[in-house]
């Protein structure tokens, strides 16, 4: 394949549609993941591959799927690298032009790859693309309501906090075509996430300290500070299962989500930006802590896995220190492009500040 000297982007003979590969990994839940390949399976797109990768999960049937369908290649790891180190052996591995990093609890619509693709196509500075998310289980119920992982396009307040369109913290709407036009967003939720992979492998690719959870949103980040776009796509259609990971509210994911979002803010904000929200962050950190302790029977553990992850990013402070140089030193475009439009703050005590 030839390349344009000026963009360094392939271009290929008339009539031939781009490579995709639809990355997944997976670490347990065959079922499952038998289920998302027969979905991928019928996907109207003869260019596609599919990659799964075994986060060493011991289930010897995976060694089965190449067999079974068509176009489908297995990386072994030898150990449990989580969504990010998953996603990043499918990432360094492939020839394809455009990745799609896929949770094994996702099933999709016969023609939602076409029109990512399309959609790319259109425009070079699109580093990444979120098709629709909707719940899979209120789907079999006949109801049309927005996935949590991502929704109609992933947004962040300007305290760091993420939310969607069509998802706050706790509630998710009905879909009734009110997220219906592509818009920029901030993230592509990696429940399934279209990236440009040059744009991707130039952006460090994901960061295999967070193991799982928010790592997309953190890559999605430094490719914004990069001067790329990230789109929604509302006419591409997926369907998440959701918590098949980690249960909502666990203990576990709430120290990751508390651990790898302070993480994310001390590498990508600004230092202007942090001066003014990061106290205020640690004080809300805090407050969610307190919080917790109310919840019932796990609050102690839950307010526990918050104080942990602050101790965490403490203890890890100098590597933080490292990656945030390097992201800052790759910036090309300034704070005030990268939140605009952001409120300050989703939480109901601050929405009405923004």
């Amino acid at each position: 394949m030839v390349e344009n000297p000026q963009t360094c982007t392939p271009v290929r003979p008339a009539g031939r549609l781009p490579a995709v590969e639809v990355v997944i990994p997976h670490y347990r839940g065959f079922e499952m993941l038998e289920r998302c390949l027969r979905s991928l399976s019928a996907t109207r797109y003869p260019s596609m591959r599919i990659c799964v990768v075994d986060n060493a999960s011991g289930e010897e049937a995976l060694e089965s799927l190449p067999s079974r369908f068509a176009d489908l290649r297995v990386i072994s790891l030898g150990e449990n690298r989580g969504f990010a180190g998953g996603c990043n052996s499918g990432l360094f591995s492939s020839s394809a032009g455009y990745l799609v990093f896929m949770n094994d609890d996702v099933t999709v619509e016969p023609s939602w790859l076409r029109k990512l693709v399309d959609a790319a196509e259109k425009d070079v500075s699109i580093a990444a693309l979120q098709p629709k998310v909707l719940s899979a289980s209120a789907w079999r119920k006949g109801e049309r309501l927005f996935d949590y992982a991502g929704a109609a396009g992933g947004r962040i307040d300007r305290l760091g906090y993420p939310f969607c369109y069509g998802r706050t913290f706790r509630e998710t709407q009905r879909d009734e075509g009110q997220y219906d036009r592509p818009r920029d967003i901030f993230w592509a939720s990696g429940a399934a996430m279209f990236v440009r992979r040059d744009a991707a492998v130039v952006s460090g690719g994901f960061d295999e300290d967070f193991f799982m959870h928010m790592e997309e949103i953190d890559l999605c980040w430094r490719m914004l500070l990069r001067g790329f776009r990230i789109v929604s796509v509302p006419g591409a259609v997926v369907y998440h299962e959701g918590g098949a990971s980690l249960a909502a509210g666990s203990p576990q994911k709430i120290y990751l989500n508390h651990r790898n979002n302070i993480a994310m803010v001390l590498q990508n904000m600004s230092l202007s930006h942090l001066f003014w929200a990061f106290p205020l962050r640690l004080l809300l950190e805090v407050a969610a802590a307190a919080g917790y302790l109310f919840r019932g029977n796990d609050g102690l553990r839950a307010a526990g896995a918050v104080f942990r992850a602050l101790r965490d990013n403490v203890r890890r402070v100098s590597a933080i220190g490292v990656k945030r140089r390097a992201v800052q030193a790759a910036r090309s475009v300034p704070e005030r492009s990268v939140f605009k439009g952001a409120p300050l703050s989703i939480l109901p005590g601050l929405r009405s500040a923004g």
